[in-house]
């Protein structure tokens, strides 16, 4: 009798947790919105942070980590909010990353000095890491994987402007006399707090209360640990100690101490972190790793795109930022594009292997480049890398939240995001320590320049000789292509491991209303 009111109850639950498609789109006003704040936080310092640096009286070094901080708090953080939004309520923990981001953004913008700043940015990167996991996670509790695809559009498009606007909306401000580098934090503020009123109003998800909830923070505690550990090592390493060296072989041996424990950790706990059975999926394990190797290819090659077009080619950081519109459009027309057909069809993997192919050839075709290439071949190119990007990313996070246990959504969901966010740490680590080491090997050579390693000083190509300015712009074209010769046979990678994910049929019940059935069930296993 028991279990026919409990079973009751998940159906009443399952059917309240099925919204219309008017109330999804109003529940994703807020969630856009918090992304977009998310995104434009992380692009619209890129072209403030010389002035800021100068301003706070910071070093190169500083520089570096006002930048990193935020980047290594929200990759450590990741796992956790994806652990904590199978636990307790997600609307709930939204709203608390968007409260950290305006914490930080607020604090970013008060800073006197860069000790503050660097503080403030590892709070932004805290509400980051929240926003990474949980505004997908909460779209799969809301929305069955088979019409998932339609929103992606809408999730693409935010990505797109987010990223294209803020070096546009950071160098506006930075120079607008009575406006100053501080708004360049102060601007997200009032975007988080609507996105939070937003939130507050039209987000309504069916909490299905589990007893004795765990939280596992000894095993968080050492992921952190050991994660930050490594990224601290990939940041720092080729510019202030060599790759091989004493300081190499502590931190990565500290870093795998405490990984090992956390490993040990979590296979012992209730309630692990990041569920070491989860990777027994044979679906989730391929889609990690094709994760990852997308975020080195990705974010390593792409990252220094904007300098290649100031550098190599002279633009301005403004015309810079328009530059990259060819590769943003084809990200957002190929997941619109694929999101609907994919809703329409119910079928997935084609275009999975389809993003590994053209990623590619993007690729390979990029590693072509110099500093004579014409700006329309160029473009062409971003394209055919941006529609094989959005083809892949969001894609290969579909494939796992359609293949996991209800229960397991947020640790699957995070566990994608924080690989892809650890690949791309590291690829814009050792990447960006092939590009200076390339580059000042050959200013050495033409004797354009000083060859010092990791701290070649970036220079302004308009104030230097015609003939100097030449070799340089040489340089940073040559190594910028051989970066995205670096990132080919990593694509092609992902690609292989693509081929050997099993297409399954996708759900039609949103990840609220499975994980009603999967409680409905627990009785009748007892």
């Amino acid at each position: 009798m028991s279990t026919t009111v409990e079973t009751g109850a998940a159906g009443a639950a399952s059917t309240e947790a099925r919204m219309s498609r008017r109330e999804v789109l109003q529940a994703l006003s807020g969630l856009m919105v918090g992304i977009f704040v998310s995104i434009l936080a992380a692009t619209v310092v890129s072209n403030a942070l010389p002035v800021i640096i100068a301003d706070l009286d910071g070093s190169q070094s500083i520089y570096t980590w006002v930048v990193t901080a935020e980047l290594l708090a929200m990759t450590a953080s990741v796992p956790l909010w994806g652990k904590l939004a199978d636990l307790v309520s997600q609307k709930l923990l939204v709203q608390l990353s968007l409260t950290l981001f305006v914490a930080g953004s607020l604090l970013a913008g008060f800073s006197q000095d860069t000790t503050t700043l660097i503080v403030a940015r590892v709070v932004q990167g805290l509400g980051a890491g929240g926003l990474t996991a949980l505004v997908q996670i909460v779209m799969a509790a809301m929305i069955p994987p088979r019409e998932l695809g339609r929103y992606a559009g809408i999730f693409g498009a935010v990505f797109a402007v987010a990223t294209v606007a803020g070096p546009l909306i950071g160098g506006v401000i930075v120079d607008t006399a009575w406006l100053g580098w501080r708004w360049c934090f102060f601007m997200g503020v009032p975007f988080a707090l609507l996105a939070i009123v937003l939130l507050q109003k039209t987000l309504k998800l069916t909490q299905v209360k589990r007893r004795g909830v765990q939280i596992d923070w000894l095993g968080a505690l050492l992921i952190t640990a050991g994660v930050s550990t490594l990224l601290i090592w990939v940041t720092l390493a080729g510019n202030d100690f060599d790759w091989l060296s004493g300081t190499t072989a502590l931190m990565v041996g500290g870093a795998a101490v405490l990984l090992a424990l956390a490993l040990l950790v979590e296979s012992k706990v209730a309630e692990p972190v990041i569920p070491l059975g989860i990777f027994r999926n044979r679906t989730v394990a391929l889609t990690t790793l094709a994760s990852a190797l997308v975020g080195i290819a990705m974010f390593g090659g792409t990252v220094f795109l904007s300098q290649y077009f100031q550098i190599s080619l002279g633009y301005s950081p403004t015309e810079a930022g328009l530059l990259s519109l060819p590769m943003v459009g084809g990200l957002l027309v190929s997941s619109t594009v694929a999101g609907a057909l994919i809703t329409k069809t119910g079928t997935w993997k084609r275009f999975l292997v389809a993003g590994g192919v053209l990623m590619t050839l993007g690729f390979g075709l990029l590693s072509t480049i110099d500093a004579q290439t014409s700006i329309w071949l160029l473009g062409a190119f971003m394209v055919v890398l941006g529609v094989g990007v959005g083809l892949l990313m969001q894609n290969l996070v579909l494939a796992a939240q359609n293949d996991v246990p209800a229960r397991e959504l947020g640790s699957a969901t995070s566990v994608l995001s924080f690989f892809r966010s650890l690949g791309g740490t590291i690829g814009v680590s050792v990447l960006g320590a092939v590009l200076a080491s390339r580059v000042a090997g050959d200013l050495a050579v033409w004797g354009g320049g000083e060859s010092g390693g990791g701290e070649t000083t970036v220079p302004d190509v308009s104030s230097l000789p015609p003939e100097v300015a030449r070799v340089v712009q040489d340089a940073y074209g040559n190594a910028t292509a051989e970066l995205f010769l670096i990132a080919t046979p990593l694509a092609a990678l992902a690609l292989l491991v693509v081929l050997f994910i099993k297409e399954k049929p996708l759900k039609t019940t949103s990840g609220a209303e499975r994980l009603a059935e999967e409680q409905a069930q627990l009785p009748l296993a007892h």
